[in-house]
């Protein structure tokens, strides 16, 4: 009688091995030279092209030719403050991503745009400012008092509660929202002027909101360099966070700090631009992994990326005039996000 070995059953063929993504300085250097190249397009793309040999030349010698005031007083000051813009709001959403986190977090939950718009309501209708300059005070001085009580409603005994954060957040909003709709239903001037900040944009801009907002930026990217270590720990949550000598209140105060900054600094400069601190984050997470270090200069570098391009591609679509960036994000982001949540698990954090 002879016997047959059994026949071993099929086995399922191992998975394929993922690509593992981590941030590099590599990868820094390749976004640093695609913003010098979008920065450079920025200087160059208008209702006036102008070659990118007369840009460097008129930046390296003023020589005081139409191409050279266009450059120079119109065209830096719009594409500095749309980097620096841009860099605020990627890194102020990965923060509160990952201290929230929530995938679909972004500054917005704080209140920053609701307070920064009602401040420069109440500038036209109160004290009739008229220029960008005083809106940039009002708006930041609305951004911190609205982050601040956000920040107050939201906080528990144990700090910042991210699930309280996101319902304070709301609901300060939607309140300031209403009076701001009040006031500029009430006013017709209001409403003329306010139309214009609201939108979103970085044209018109003088370099003095720049120097305005700079240190406010300065500050907030040095605290977000700061914080950006611990928010690995604080993803493990703040038992294990603790236990590895953490102390999460202190770093999710400052965290959360440095966001109302940011974001402020950013909506006071340029007005409120959507979609950037909830895209980006997502974006500079697909290729820098899972490591804040690396997330956080990802983010600021996608984010000034993102925004100058914005900005040049309004100016494409309706030339001779030109579409805000805030409009262009708008129409944009939302594509972008839907993709990236379609296609990708990018938004498990």
């Amino acid at each position: 009688m002879t016997t047959t070995a059994p026949i071993p059953a099929p086995t399922a063929a191992p998975p394929r091995p993922s690509l593992v993504r981590r941030g590099s300085p590599l990868g820094l250097l390749v976004l640093v030279g695609l913003l010098l190249l979008a920065a450079a397009l920025s200087l160059a793309i208008g209702s006036r092209s102008i070659p990118l040999g007369t840009v460097i030349d008129v930046l390296l010698h003023d020589d005081g030719s139409d191409a050279s005031t266009i450059i120079r007083e119109l065209r830096v000051p719009r594409t500095a403050l749309a980097i620096s813009v841009g860099a605020a709001l990627g890194i102020s959403g990965a923060l509160m991503q990952g201290h929230t986190r929530n995938p679909l977090a972004e500054p917005g939950l704080l209140g920053v745009q609701a307070g920064a718009s009602l401040a420069v309501v109440i500038g036209i209708y109160a004290f009739g400012v008229t220029n960008l300059s005083g809106y940039a005070w009002f708006s930041l001085a609305g951004a911190g008092l609205a982050s601040a009580a956000v920040f107050a409603i939201g906080s528990t005994r144990g700090g910042p509660d991210p699930v309280s954060l996101v319902l304070a957040g709301t609901a300060v909003t939607a309140l300031l929202g209403s009076f701001t709709q009040a006031i500029v239903l009430r006013s017709q001037e209001t409403l003329d002027e306010y139309r214009f900040w609201v939108v979103g944009s970085a044209a018109g801009r003088e370099i003095e909101v720049f120097w305005q907002v700079l240190p406010f930026l300065l500050i907030g990217l040095l605290m977000a360099a700061i914080s950006a270590p611990g928010l690995n720990l604080l993803q493990l949550g703040d038992d294990v966070a603790s236990s590895l000598g953490m102390h999460p209140l202190r770093h999710k105060v400052l965290g959360l700090v440095t966001v109302m900054l940011l974001s402020g600094a950013a909506t006071a400069a340029c007005g409120p631009i959507v979609f950037v601190g909830l895209v980006v984050p997502h974006v500079a997470r697909y290729f820098a992994g899972v490591d804040y270090r690396w997330i956080v200069p990802y983010s600021g570098l996608v984010g000034g990326l993102f925004v100058v391009l914005a900005d040049v591609l309004g100016r494409l679509i309706v030339r001779p005039g030109e579409l805000q960036v805030g409009i262009v994000m708008a129409l944009v982001g939302g594509p972008i996000f839907v993709y990236l949540v379609r296609r990708t698990r990018m938004v498990k954090l």
